[in-house]
Formats: C-alpha cells, sequence, structure tokens
C-alpha cells in the first residue's frame, strides 16, 4: 500500500513515461479508486506535473532545446507539406498576409509560388529567400537581427516593422501548445516578434505539426484565444482536438492524401 504523496509521484512517473494514460489505467495500475485518481491527477496538475484531459492526463513536455533551422526542416516534412497546401487554399488573389519564421510556413512560402498577386510581409531568411524572384508576390521584409538557430528577424526593428502594417491573414508558427498554458517558444525575441506578428492581422491562423501539441516552451506568446484556427496533422488525438475545440480553438486537421474539418 502506498503513501498518498508516493502514489502521486509513481503516477507522475507513469504518466510522462507514457505521454498520457486514463483515469481507468491509472486506477488498475495503483489498485485504487478512480475518483481517488482524479483527485491525483488535480493535485498533480496544480503543482505542475502533469495536464488533466477528459478522462485522463497527458505529460508536460518542458522544451527549451532549439535545433537549426536545416536540421528541423526534414521533421515530419509530409505533415509540413500536407498543412501548408491547407493554409494556401485559404489565401485569396490579392491578399496582403504575414508569414513568420518556422519550418513549416516556409514550407507555405513555397506554396504561394503559384499566386499572381500576393503582398507578403515575412521576419523569415528563408521564406523571403524562396519569394524573392517570384513576380507574383511583392514581398515585404521586416529588418532586424538575424537569430542563426531559426534564420529569423527579432527585435525592435522587426517589431516596429510590424506595427506599421495590417494585414489580411498572419500565419503563425510555434514551438509548443498546451491547452492551459497557450503557446510558447525558447527564445524571449521571437515571442515578441510573434506577439507583434499577433496584432497586426485581422485573422490569425497557426500553422504547427501535431507534436507541438502538450509542449511548453520557457518565452509565453499567446492564450489559444488569441489564435482564430490552427492547422495541423492527423497526428493529434481526436481528445486533443475535442479538448481545444471545447476551449474555443477551432482546429482544421490535414492528411497526406486529403483534409478534414
Amino acid at each position: 500500500m502506498l503513501f498518498e504523496e508516493e502514489r502521486q509521484q509513481k503516477i507522475a512517473d507513469y504518466v510522462q513515461a507514457r505521454e498520457r494514460a486514463s483515469v481507468q489505467e491509472l486506477a488498475q495500475q495503483f489498485q485504487v479508486s478512480e475518483s481517488t485518481v482524479r483527485r491525483d491527477l488535480k493535485i498533480l496538475e496544480e503543482s505542475s506535473q502533469l495536464r488533466r484531459t477528459h478522462g485522463g492526463a497527458v505529460a508536460l513536455v518542458n522544451d527549451n532545446s532549439e535545433p537549426p533551422f536545416m536540421e528541423k526542416e526534414d521533421s515530419y516534412r509530409a505533415q509540413k507539406e500536407a498543412i501548408a497546401k491547407a493554409a494556401a487554399a485559404m489565401i485569396q488573389e490579392g491578399d496582403t498576409i504575414v508569414l513568420d519564421s518556422g519550418t513549416t510556413t516556409y514550407y507555405l512560402a513555397k506554396e504561394l509560388k503559384a499566386f499572381k498577386q500576393l503582398t507578403v510581409v515575412t521576419n523569415s531568411v528563408m521564406a523571403a529567400q524562396e519569394l524573392l524572384t517570384h513576380p507574383g508576390v511583392d514581398l515585404v521584409l521586416t529588418g532586424g537581427s538575424l537569430r542563426h538557430e531559426t534564420l529569423a528577424m527579432v527585435g525592435p526593428l522587426t517589431e516596429k516593422a510590424l506595427k506599421a502594417v495590417y494585414v489580411d491573414k498572419a500565419f503563425l508558427a510555434t514551438n509548443g501548445l498546451d491547452p492551459v498554458i497557450g503557446l510558447t517558444t525558447p527564445n524571449i525575441l521571437e515571442a515578441s516578434a510573434k506577439q507583434s506578428i499577433l496584432h497586426s492581422a485581422k485573422q490569425v491562423i497557426l500553422l504547427a505539426d501535431h507534436s507541438k501539441f502538450g509542449r511548453v516552451s520557457f518565452a509565453k506568446v499567446a492564450e489559444l484565444l488569441e489564435i482564430d484556427r490552427w492547422i495541423t496533422d492527423d497526428g493529434l488525438p481526436e481528445n486533443a482536438r475535442e479538448e481545444l475545440e471545447a476551449a474555443g480553438l477551432p482546429v482544421t486537421v490535414v492528411h497526406t492524401g486529403g483534409e478534414r474539418t
């Protein structure tokens, strides 16, 4: 028979090791009632050791690592390409958009070559490089200080440029998305640039593959309700989608062979 605190620590370790667990599973594993498990999960969530979901709990992944852009580009490539195609379908000829720096937004930049008339504001060196010779894009670069890890322009000059525009749609990237904590990224300067992007558009669309769900990084970017829609891939568990939509964030899930909303 485990003491209460010992049981709670073992539950936290169990969820962390498996990334998620149901109340029923935990009750069977630790030979206690489901009501006891729910009480334990509430205590563990309050101490930031996990996050409760409908019917169970998921691990909080604290991830402040930041691999170089080129290393991240090929991770979940098929998913990012599908997300980018779905994002491009939301854009109309003549739109003004802001493109955040990120690998998924970079794939969207590739899709923008199909347009004949767009205005694109970006702080992404890679997106700018992709679009700079395309005659159908009126390209506006923010300027700023270069972060070599992400090839993003950040800092006061970047933020000043973003505050000087107001566009139809902004496509945002993130390192982590958690239903309670919101959007986060490892670097404060990047978080500040993303906040400027948030306030520069009528509609803000988040582009992020499913691996970003449940991750928490150092610098807060935004609450969920500051985002108008998240486009992600079908690796996102259905119960996670339901939880996010119940919290007020519409989610579009794409497949490599199609899309469902």
